[in-house]
């Protein structure tokens, strides 16, 4: 059904302005002043600010770890996600090594398939670099649309892989125009200090924190910088915690190499006291890289504004304190990694960020939604509100406040890592290709809804380039 869009405020990361928008088979068929449709349902959006879709490039959704699964699946964690303004998430697919890279994505696509209720996208895990995974990736980013692949350099001997592993990923990712994302944590000097606090009888949530200092998070993040620059090719670093790592990341781009850093909502308003809570609590705040010293928050927060960070994804990796969190007390090892933020970055950046000076509201749609969809493949048909999109919006309430808890949060997970914050401004009506999926604070979607996105190769963003190596591999 054909949709009209009025009274709003139209905000995109170049401009703001006050328009109509007219939405025609879930794409945006027109903007301009007082439009008209035979037919057209009017949607009055008075006082309210119309963003882009929310894109979340950083997701777990029911997804192994530790022994255990994540609890927010595809349908109640995108659900929750569309609560909280976002449109499009892109998932992290685990592979197993020795097996077929497409064994793993058939088990993703299981997974999702009549579940989400927004549109989603993959990320593949590369795990070894054989022939049988050279000879596989070029399927995978021509008939899949995967076009970014995730190295660990930590959780040794689970998912750490080695650096000739990241090295010719970001050769191979150079010549066929993927992106490569890594997680920056040394995992060799982790495995030394978490033996020594184990040894110790160090076994509180807090030792999780204390055992993976900033300084392996920095380490790694500029040993893979620098075998970036050597490969020319390109690096997407996931969830930066700390200014170490983020002045790693702003010194390799000062060379022109094509690096760009994302951080997440749980570092920029959270700190590592969290994990001294007593009676275990800790452990709901247990993740990898773990919460730092609350100084880093504004670091990470005048990166966003400088350009030295670029996105800010969830890292959505919902486990239950009850039954879950709990397999870890009496060894902090054994707490599953990971915690809820799908449905509160939309609105945390917002509150946090634009409320309070430190971002424009400009910056606030290109960090969460624009630079997103155009690292990964999708602009301009998301992250954007112009003639062609797709009809992903949200209509915003800047004045609204609330308080966040897991007693009204729309995940499935028991607890919720901001507990008892109060944010201004929230989504009141979401609309994924033109559909209502949230009206009016209300669930109106469908499980299943939601499409599986392919998306183009990759294209430099940032015009800083400088060529370096050129062999090819």
């Amino acid at each position: 059904m054909k949709k009209i869009i009025t009274n709003g405020t139209i905000v995109t990361a170049a401009d703001q302005y006050e328009a109509d928008i007219l939405i025609e088979d879930g794409k945006i068929a027109a903007i301009g002043e007082r439009l008209t449709a035979d037919g057209a349902e009017i949607v009055d959006a008075k006082g309210a600010y119309i963003f882009p879709g929310g894109i979340d490039p950083h997701t777990h959704l029911e997804m192994p770890f530790g022994g255990t699964v994540t609890v927010d699946d595809f349908e109640t964690g995108t659900t929750a996600a569309a609560f909280g303004g976002t449109t499009t998430v892109i998932d992290f697919c685990l592979t197993n090594k020795g097996e077929p890279l497409k064994n793993a994505i058939k088990t993703w696509h299981d997974k999702s398939r009549d579940k989400a209720v927004i549109d989603y996208s993959f990320h593949l895990m590369i795990g070894e670099v054989n022939e049988q995974v050279l000879e596989e990736i070029p399927l995978v980013i021509e008939e899949e649309g995967i076009t970014s692949f995730k190295v660990f350099m930590a959780y040794k001997n689970v998912f750490q892989a080695d650096d000739e592993t990241l090295f010719r990923t970001l050769l191979f990712a150079k010549e066929h125009g993927a992106l490569v994302m890594v997680h920056a944590e040394n995992g060799d000097v982790i495995e030394h200090l978490v033996k020594e606090a184990l040894d110790s009888g160090k076994t509180d949530p807090i030792y999780h924190a204390l055992t993976r200092p900033p300084e392996v998070e920095g380490e790694a993040t500029h040993r893979a910088a620098q075998l970036t620059g050597l490969a020319d090719s390109q690096l997407y670093v996931v969830h930066v915690s700390c200014a170490e790592a983020m002045e790693k990341i702003a010194d390799a781009r000062k060379k022109g190499y094509r690096i760009y850093g994302e951080t997440c909502p749980q570092y920029l308003v959270l700190d590592q006291t969290a994990l001294e809570k007593p009676d275990f609590e800790g452990a709901k705040y247990v993740w990898s890289p773990p919460l730092r010293e609350k100084w880093n928050q504004e670091e990470l927060w005048k990166g966003l504004a400088n350009g030295q960070l670029h996105t800010l994804g969830s890292d959505q990796c919902s486990f239950n304190f009850k039954g879950q969190k709990e397999l870890g007390r009496g060894d902090f090892t054994k707490i599953p990694n990971g915690g809820p933020m799908i449905e509160d970055r939309f609105s945390i950046l917002y509150s946090e960020g634009v409320e309070k000076g430190r971002i424009s509201l400009n910056q606030f749609v290109d960090i969460v939604s624009t630079k997103i969809a155009k690292l990964f493949g999708l602009f301009p048909q998301k992250g954007t509100i112009a003639v062609g999109s797709d009809a992903d919006l949200v209509i915003f309430d800047p004045t609204a406040e609330r308080v966040i808890s897991a007693e009204t949060h729309h995940m499935a997970v028991d607890y919720n890592a901001f507990e008892g914050m109060t944010i201004k401004g929230e989504p009141v009506s979401v609309l994924s290709r033109g559909e209502f999926v949230i009206r009016d604070k209300a669930f109106v979607g469908k499980p299943g809804a939601g499409k599986y996105l392919k998306r183009k190769r990759f294209a430099d963003v940032s015009n800083s380039a400088k060529k370096r190596v050129t062999f090819q591999q």
